[in-house]
C-alpha cells in the first residue's frame, strides 16, 4: 500500500458507483466549492447494482486524508485507495463479509458493517498494509437490518444503528481494537438510520419512521464512559424519509437529508446536546422528488454536498456562519446506483 503524505489530495468529494463493476468516483473541489470530475477508478469489486444502497457510510476517508475506503456490497470486500496528486490508486482489497455496506475509521482502526450476515469486523491500517484484527468479528441480531457503523470521538466506543429492531447498539473498544460486550438502547423513534457524532460526544441519529410521509425526525444522545443517554427525543421536521446525517466540526449544527422530498434539514445542537429544528428545508435539490441521500461537509465546514440518485447529480451548498445554506451548483452524469459520499 502506498503511504502518500505530501502528495495527498485533501480537497476532494468521493462517491461509489455501486454497480457490477464498482468504481470510486472522485471530484476535485476548488476554493469556491465548485467540483470537477477527476476520474472513476475500479475498486476491483462489485456493488449490488441496486439504486439507493441501504446504508450510510459506504465510502469513507481516513482521518489523515491518506486513504479512501470503499465497500463492495456484492463481492464482499473492502477496497483501499491511496489518495495522491495523480488521483486514486487501488492498493488493496480485503474480504469483510457477504454484504459490506458501511465503513468507519479512527486512528488507523477500521470497522466494516456486514448486512448480509449482520456483523462488524475490525481491520488495522499498519503502515503499508491493511490487516484483520484477530477475534474482532462480532455478530449482530439476525434480521436487525443494520444501517451504519461509526466511532465515538475518542475511538473507545463503536456504534451501530439497527432499523428493524429500532435499536442503537454500542460496543466498548479496547486497546487491541477488539470489542467488548454490546449494549442495546431502544431508539427514541422508529427506524434509526444514519448518524453523526460531534467532537463533544453528542450523537445525532435520523429516524425514518418507516418512510411514513411527514414523520421524519432526529434524536440526540450523549456518549460517555457509562454508555449512551437520550437527550432530545424524535424532533420532527415535517418532511419524509430522513436517513443521512452529518454534523459541523464545531458541533453547532446537524444536517440531514430527507430522501422522499429533496430537502436538507438543519438542526442546532445546544450546549446540553439537545436539538432545535432551525430549518426543515435549509437546502433543496429537487423539491418533492425522491433521491436525496448521502451527505457530507468539508473538513473546514465551508461546503456541504449531497448526492441525489433521482437527479443523478451531486448538489452543493455553501455554509453560512449561522448554519444557513446557499446553493452553489450541481454536477451530473452519475449512475442511478451512485451511493456513499465523503468530502475531504
Amino acid at each position: 500500500m502506498s503511504t502518500a503524505t505530501d502528495n495527498a489530495i485533501h480537497d476532494v468529494v468521493l462517491a461509489q458507483s455501486n454497480d457490477s463493476e464498482n468504481r470510486l468516483i472522485a471530484f476535485l473541489r476548488d476554493a469556491a466549492g465548485q467540483l470537477t470530475e477527476l476520474g472513476r477508478y475500479p475498486t476491483g469489486g462489485s456493488g449490488d447494482g441496486v439504486t439507493n444502497l441501504a446504508s450510510q457510510g459506504s465510502v469513507a476517508m481516513t482521518g489523515n486524508g491518506r486513504f479512501a475506503l470503499v465497500t463492495n456490497a456484492a463481492s464482499g470486500d473492502l477496497s483501499v485507495f491511496s489518495v495522491g496528486t495523480d488521483g486514486m490508486t487501488l492498493v488493496q482489497t480485503v474480504a469483510t463479509g457477504s454484504a459490506p455496506k458501511s465503513v468507519a475509521e479512527h486512528d488507523g482502526l477500521v470497522y466494516v458493517l456486514d448486512t448480509g450476515d449482520p456483523s462488524v469486523t475490525g481491520l488495522r491500517i499498519d503502515g503499508s498494509t491493511v490487516v484483520p484484527v484477530a477475534g474482532s468479528t462480532r455478530m449482530l441480531d439476525a434480521g436487525s437490518d443494520p444501517a451504519q457503523v461509526g466511532f465515538s470521538p475518542d475511538g473507545r466506543t463503536l456504534i451501530v444503528t439497527e432499523r428493524a429492531t429500532n435499536a442503537i447498539v454500542t460496543f466498548p473498544v479496547d486497546d487491541s481494537g477488539r470489542l467488548g460486550k454490546p449494549t442495546a438502547l431502544a431508539s427514541s423513534g422508529q427506524t434509526p438510520y444514519g448518524f453523526a457524532v460531534t467532537p463533544a460526544g453528542v450523537l445525532v441519529v435520523t429516524e425514518a419512521f418507516g418512510a411514513q410521509p411527514g414523520k421524519a425526525a432526529a434524536s440526540s444522545y450523549l456518549i460517555d464512559a457509562s454508555g449512551v443517554t437520550p437527550v432530545s427525543r424524535s424532533v420532527g421536521n415535517g418532511r419524509s424519509a430522513i436517513c443521512w446525517a452529518v454534523v459541523t466540526g464545531d458541533g453547532r449544527f446537524a444536517y440531514a437529508t430527507n430522501f422522499a422530498d429533496g430537502a436538507v434539514s438543519r438542526y442546532a445542537i445546544e450546549d446540553d446536546g439537545s436539538l432545535d429544528l432551525r430549518d426543515a428545508a435549509a437546502g433543496i435539490s429537487v423539491e418533492g422528488s425522491r433521491g436525496l441521500r448521502d451527505i457530507d461537509l468539508t473538513s473546514d465546514g465551508r461546503f456541504l454536498y449531497a448526492i441525489d440518485t433521482g437527479a443523478q447529480q451531486v448538489y452543493g451548498w455553501s455554509v453560512g456562519e449561522d448554519g444557513s445554506l446557499a446553493a452553489i451548483g450541481s454536477w451530473g452524469g452519475l449512475p442511478a446506483t451512485v451511493a456513499g459520499l465523503v468530502a475531504g
